[in-house]
């Protein structure tokens, strides 16, 4: 199971991409992948459909989990997540670094 889930901010810490943030968008747990905003762009031929013109689109590409770590929310670099149960029995992630509460 990733710690990585949609919607979560993620910073890039190896590759062509190294440094850029994003949001996940969509995350394929079956291939350790995610498809992050703005992050591993590239260029696609498009054929031309009703509904779409053709021509060299950008558009984002999935990036390897293993290359992804999520962003503490009160420093905005980059940090581990734990796990920890809080009082009212519910089961959350935190920032190791800050020891801030990501799941709301």
């Amino acid at each position: 199971m990733s710690n990585i889930k949609k919607g979560d901010k993620v910073i890039v810490t190896t590759g062509r991409d190294k440094g850029k943030k994003g949001e996940v968008l969509k995350v394929f747990p079956k291939e350790d992948r995610a498809l992050v905003a703005g992050v591993n762009v590239v260029k696609r031929h498009q054929r031309q459909t009703q509904t779409q013109q053709g021509g060299i689109v950008n558009k984002e590409s999935t990036i390897h989990l293993s290359n992804l770590a999520h962003v503490d929310p009160k420093s905005g670099k980059a940090s581990r997540i734990g796990f920890k149960t809080l009082n009212d029995g519910r089961k959350v992630r935190f920032a190791k670094k800050s020891g801030e509460v990501i799941d709301v």
